[in-house]
């Protein structure tokens, strides 16, 4: 059944207690994670305030971005909150992600499987991306990737948010919940991943983001302790 609040010690064990969970795809067959095997596959871009051409500009809106992501601030935590002990590396560090839905909690482990932090060529453009994924733990309610990175385009100072997500439903052993994710999981998904480009958008741009009563961004409840 669906979690209850968490209380900060509880939390915390929770966290520590991802160390030990397995990715719970195979991560060797990524190439074959497509839409004819059965697993959905999503893009979303949304444009941000661009910049002269050239690396990116001290302070300017590909920098912003990535600091934004460095703290999970594009997540509504409306919909979802992340605990994590913040003095860990990005790379290889454990999440535990607090889904809510109408009132209900469900708390899923995830894992930063990488970052990049590249120029590189795309369609015969340099692009400069700085991001990253977090993977599905055992016990997830869903299997897969979701990939996080922020572009410049170098010719012309254009600036983006991407979000790549390649997902599919877990074995979900309880029959409410899994009846529920059938029903409802897909929309949440993507209602999570427009809510993220919007939020980074109004956080790139210095606008307010508040809603449902709660003055964001926040931090993405990151918690202190040996990891």
């Amino acid at each position: 059944m669906p979690d209850r609040q968490l209380g900060d010690a509880e939390a915390l064990a929770r966290l520590h207690a991802l160390h030990d969970r397995p990715v719970n795809f195979d991560l060797e067959r990524r190439a074959s994670f497509t839409r004819d095997a059965g697993w959905k596959v999503d893009d979303y871009c949304q444009p941000l305030p661009s910049e002269p051409a050239g690396d990116p500009v001290p302070g300017g809106s590909w920098e912003r971005a990535r600091d934004v992501m460095r703290r999970y601030e594009f997540a509504d935590p409306a919909l979802v909150r992340a605990l994590y002990t913040p003095e860990s590396p990005l790379e290889g560090r454990d999440m535990l992600l607090e889904a809510r839905f109408h009132g209900l909690r469900f708390h899923l482990g995830v894992r930063v499987g990488g970052v990049v932090d590249a120029t590189c060529r795309q369609c015969g453009r340099e692009v400069r991306v700085w991001g990253w994924n977090y993977r599905t733990l055992q016990g997830h309610l869903e299997m897969g990737q979701m990939d996080y990175e922020v572009w410049k385009w170098l010719d012309n100072g254009d600036v983006e948010f991407r979000i790549h997500v390649v997902s599919r439903a877990a074995r979900i052993p309880n029959p409410l919940i899994r009846l529920g994710f059938r029903l409802f999981g897909r929309r949440q998904q993507v209602r999570f991943a427009r809510r993220a480009c919007e939020r980074m958008a109004k956080l790139v741009a210095g606008e307010s983001v508040e809603s449902a009563g709660e003055q964001m961004p926040v931090r993405s409840y990151a918690v202190r302790g040996r990891a």
